[in-house]
């Protein structure tokens, strides 16, 4: 019976849902123009000192309610937020200014799912839903492979060859980068052999980088309940594959780049709608990458759902994979009840829609998961877990580090 309904769940996933009308929603990735964040100027800071504690320092945040009674920041306030902190792999840091150009302004955008009822529990709300993957086909194969493990403790995803997005308060606590991210490191789950030597390719790591401690198959959403493991809330138990074993493969990063609307330094309280940051490797990765996507409104979330992996930390280790749906967003974020433990955090949040004229459907990571966190929603505290969502603005951000010109930032 419960193959039955996972299978279910697996069918359903992949369908396009209907509303009930007979008009079909339009779940496709629609390209737009995006605007441009043109690089200005670039200064050279203090070293930081590394010795903020990890962990998320958040106050009340401002929630819908809050945000609807907010003006729209200007264009110079826009610029201020955008500019960002580098800090390098020798410790010496720098802020680019930035210039916003062609920006179209967007409507507010602030919707809940009727029906949803408040939860009061923290993180894994009820029955656990996460779903360990542990079978190596899957693991080793989009979209799981993306997933990577930060060595502060947080997970990531890629998306470039040599590039990962993360929560920016897994390297930064809004004052000072956190002890640790000097010299961090970015982990990628690998296979070994029965015999414990790991099955890769190219340059050997150095054993200071070492640490101890394609497409989806077959197209499906969810893989298979005999490579996954569902299991209720504190499970601790390792994988179970029938060969090999997975550990992590580390590289060292080159560089950290940060929105200065979350590292703000001593100037003010870091803003949650600016908590994510790009991760750039010292070698670049050979499996592949999930690309950059702006988020859509919930209206065109298949099912109203979301998709993230990532390396929770009550799981030793093992990736776990989730989906549930979106209950509220603003213009910035996304409150959901994904169920998901400390060590998930910075996860990349994706979608599967269609490509605009063809019948392939594609996955790209339109949010960062932040964590979770008290909000003001219509006048009433509730408890989200929250991510960050992929504006226009932030894609032509993240495409410019990654790039380094916003010439190749065009559409998104």
């Amino acid at each position: 019976m419960e193959n039955m309904l996972f299978w279910l769940i697996v069918f359903i996933s992949g369908w396009t849902l209907s509303d009930g009308s007979e008009t079909e929603p339009d779940f496709t990735w629609h390209l737009s123009r995006i605007p441009r964040v043109v690089s200005e100027r670039t200064v050279h800071l203090a070293n930081p000192t590394f010795g903020a504690d990890a962990g998320m320092v958040m106050a009340t945040v401002c929630g819908i309610e809050c945000q609807e009674g907010l003006p729209a920041p200007s264009i110079s306030q826009l610029e201020d937020f955008l500019s960002y902190e580098t800090v390098f792999e020798n410790g010496t840091r720098t802020l680019t200014r930035v210039k916003v150009q062609g920006l179209v302004p967007e409507p507010i955008q602030n919707r809940s799912i009727k029906g949803t009822h408040p939860r009061r529990r923290r993180q894994v709300y009820g029955t656990d839903s996460r779903f360990s993957i542990l079978d190596k086909r899957f693991l080793t194969n989009f979209p799981f492979n993306t997933a990577v493990k930060l060595s502060t403790g947080c997970s990531g995803a890629l998306v470039s060859p040599k590039h990962v997005l993360t929560a920016a308060h897994c390297v930064h606590d809004g004052k000072d980068y956190i002890k640790g991210s000097k010299k961090l490191r970015v982990g990628v789950l690998k296979m070994r052999n029965k015999g414990g030597r790991k099955k890769r390719r190219g340059a050997k790591r150095s054993r200071r980088e070492a640490e101890g401690g394609g497409q989806s198959h077959g197209g499906q959403e969810h893989p298979p309940e005999s490579a996954t493991r569902r299991s209720g809330k504190g499970s601790r138990q390792g994988p179970r594959v029938t060969q090999g074993r997975p550990s992590f493969q580390w590289t060292r990063v080159k560089s950290t780049h940060i929105p200065k609307g979350w590292a703000k330094g001593q100037s003010g309280d870091p803003a949650l709608d600016y908590d994510y940051a790009l991760l750039e490797l010292k070698r670049p990765h050979k499996q592949q990458h999930m690309e950059l996507g702006v988020s859509p409104t919930i209206t065109k979330l298949p099912g109203g759902r979301i998709h993230f992996s990532g390396f929770d930390s009550d799981r030793d280790d093992q990736l776990v994979y989730r989906f549930c749906s979106v209950s509220e967003e603003s213009n910035d974020l996304l409150y959901q009840y994904c169920d998901a433990e400390a060590g998930s955090t910075g996860s990349g949040i994706y979608l599967r829609l269609k490509e605009p004229g063809k019948k392939t459907w594609k996955r790209k990571v339109i949010a960062i998961y932040s964590g979770h966190q008290w909000v003001d929603v219509h006048g009433v505290q509730k408890d989200y877990n929250v991510a960050v969502r992929i504006t226009p603005l932030k894609y032509a951000q993240i495409c410019l580090w990654i790039h380094g010109n916003a010439a190749n930032c065009a559409y998104g």
